[in-house]
C-alpha cells in the first residue's frame, strides 16, 4: 500500500546520510560546520515547498519557516520544532538499512560479519512492531532518527497541508535547530521572532509518547587540588587527590545512580573521572522532577565538599554548580490545553497516548521556560544514540497524522 506521505521516509533515508553530530568542545553556534551546512539544505528545502519567511535566526542558527493560514477564524498559531544534531556516537557514512514486515520474532544482522544484531531477547520492544517496516544501521553508526526523524515527520505534514487545502489551519511555524544533544541548542532560541503561542518538539520516542514533564537539569564540576610526594616518605605530607575524588564520590547516597533508580526517582551521575595524585577532576549531572528535591541534591552535593574541606583545614575540593534547565511541568501545568489537544489528537488517529515523565529533557524545556508552552511529541526512535537504533515506517506515518490532527484541533477550538 502507497503511503500518503510519499516523500517521508525518501526524505528521512536523506537526512540520516548527512553528517550533523554536534560537538560538545566547540563555543560555536552552531557547534559544527557540518550542522550549518545540513540546517542550509533544509533552508532550501523549505523555499522550494513555498513556505513564507523562511529564514536562518542569527541568535540561534535555528531555520524558521511559515506555513500561513487557510481560515479566517482567530486560530492559535502552531509551533513545530526538531533538531538536526545527533548524538555522540559515530555519524558518519551512516547507511540505512530496511528490514519489510518484520515478523516480531527474528533476529536482525546489521553488520554483515553478524558482530551485531537487532535481537528480540535483548532488544525487547522490537516484538511490538510484527508486521512494520523499520529502518536500521548497519552496525558501524547510528541512525540518526533522534531527531531526523522529527525533522522528515514535520515536512511530510506540512507538505501534506499543502496538497490538502480544505484541511483547516491556523499559522503554522517550523523550527529546525542545532545542537539538542549537547544540552545548548535552545539556549539562544528567539520566541518572539519564532511567533508561535504554542509549540511542540517532535522529538520523542516510540508510538505515542507525550512528555510535558522532565527533569530539573544541573552539571556539577569538582576540582580537587593535591600534594604529591614521594610515597617513601607520604606520611602526614602526601594529600592524594585521586582518593579524595573517591570520598567524595562515595559520600553521595549510594542508591542515587541513574543504573538504580526509574520514573520520578532523581540521580547524581559521575559521567567523568581525571585524576592524578595531584590534581582531579570528577564531572557529575544531577536530576530530579521535583524542584525542591533538586535543590537539596545540590545542597547535599556542595555540603559534602565543604565538610570535607573543613576536615582538611583548607579548601582542596571547589564545586562549581551550573543549571541547565528546569521541568517544564511547572509552566505546562498553569494551562494544559496544549498537552490535551496532543492527547486528543492521538486518540483521533488511533494512537493510545503514554503520558509519562520524560527522564531527561528536551529543547522544550527551554522554550517552555521562555514563555512558549512546547510539550514533546513522539517521533518513533528507538534505542537511540547508538549502533542499535531502529525507527518504524509505520509509526513515523502515525506521527505525521498527529501533527496534521493537532492543527485541526487546534482551528476548530
Amino acid at each position: 500500500m502507497m503511503s500518503k506521505y510519499p516523500e517521508l521516509i525518501t526524505n528521512f533515508l536523506s537526512f540520516v546520510k548527512v553528517n550533523t553530530r554536534s560537538d560538545p568542545n566547540s563555543t560555536t553556534i552552531p557547534s559544527a560546520e557540518r550542522e550549518t551546512h545540513f540546517l542550509n539544505m533544509l533552508k532550501e528545502k523549505l523555499e522550494k515547498m513555498g513556505l513564507a519567511d523562511v529564514h536562518t535566526n542569527e541568535q540561534s542558527a535555528y531555520v524558521f519557516a511559515t506555513l500561513p493560514a487557510n481560515t479566517e477564524q482567530a486560530v492559535p498559531t502552531v509551533g513545530l520544532i526538531s533538531h538536526i544534531d545527533t548524538a555522540d556516537f559515530n555519524a558518519e557514512n551512516v547507511t540505512p538499512k530496511i528490514v519489510k514486515n518484520y515478523d516480531g520474532q527474528s533476529v536482525i544482522p546489521l553488520d554483515k560479519a553478524g558482530k551485531y544484531t537487532l535481537d528480540p531477547a535483548v532488544f525487547k520492544s522490537l516484538k511490538k512492531y510484527k508486521g512494520d517496516t523499520l529502518i536500521t544501521t548497519d552496525g558501524a553508526t547510528l541512525l540518526g532518527a533522534d531527531d531526523k526523524s522529527g525533522v522528515a515527520e514535520i515536512i511530510a505534514a506540512i507538505a501534506y497541508l499543502q496538497a490538502n487545502p480544505t484541511i483547516k489551519h491556523g499559522t503554522i511555524k517550523i523550527g529546525f535547530g542545532p545542537d539538542e544533544e549537547i544540552g545548548t541548542g535552545a539556549d539562544h532560541f528567539d520566541v518572539n521572532d519564532f511567533g508561535a503561542d504554542v509549540a511542540y518538539t517532535v522529538d520523542g520516542g516510540p508510538l505515542g509518547d507525550l512528555n510535558y514533564e522532565t527533569f530539573n537539569a544541573a552539571e556539577a564540576k569538582v576540582t580537587i587540588q593535591g600534594t604529591d610526594v614521594h610515597p617513601a616518605e607520604a606520611k602526614g605530607v602526601m594529600v592524594n587527590a585521586i582518593q579524595l575524588g573517591i570520598d567524595f564520590h562515595e559520600a553521595l547516597p549510594e542508591f542515587d545512580r541513574p543504573e538504580r533508580t526509574a520514573g520520578r526517582q532523581g540521580f547524581f551521575h559521575i559521567y567523568d573521572f581525571q585524576g592524578s595524585v595531584d590534581h582531579t577532576s570528577l564531572t557529575y549531572i544531577i536530576r530530579d522532577h521535583d524542584r525542591e528535591r533538586f535543590e537539596a541534591r545540590k545542597r547535599l552535593f556542595k555540603g559534602i565538599a565543604d565538610q570535607m574541606n573543613a576536615e582538611l583545614g583548607t579548601e582542596r575540593i571547589k564545586v562549581t554548580l551550573k543549571d541547565q534547565y528546569y521541568n517544564m511541568g511547572e509552566i505546562i501545568q498553569k494551562d494544559p490545553a496544549v498537552v490535551e489537544v496532543a492527547e486528543q489528537a492521538m486518540k483521533n488517529v488511533g494512537v493510545q497516548p503514554h503520558i509519562f515523565p520524560v527522564r531527561g529533557g528536551t529543547d522544550g524545556s527551554k522554550i517552555s521556560f521562555m514563555g512558549l508552552p512546547t510539550p514533546n511529541l513522539f517521533a518513533g526512535g528507538e534505542n537511540m544514540h547508538g549502533r542499535f537504533e531502529y525507527v518504524s515506517e509505520q509509526t513515523m506515518e502515525k506521527a505525521v497524522d498527529v501533527i496534521i490532527e493537532i492543527v485541526k484541533l487546534f482551528a476548530e477550538k
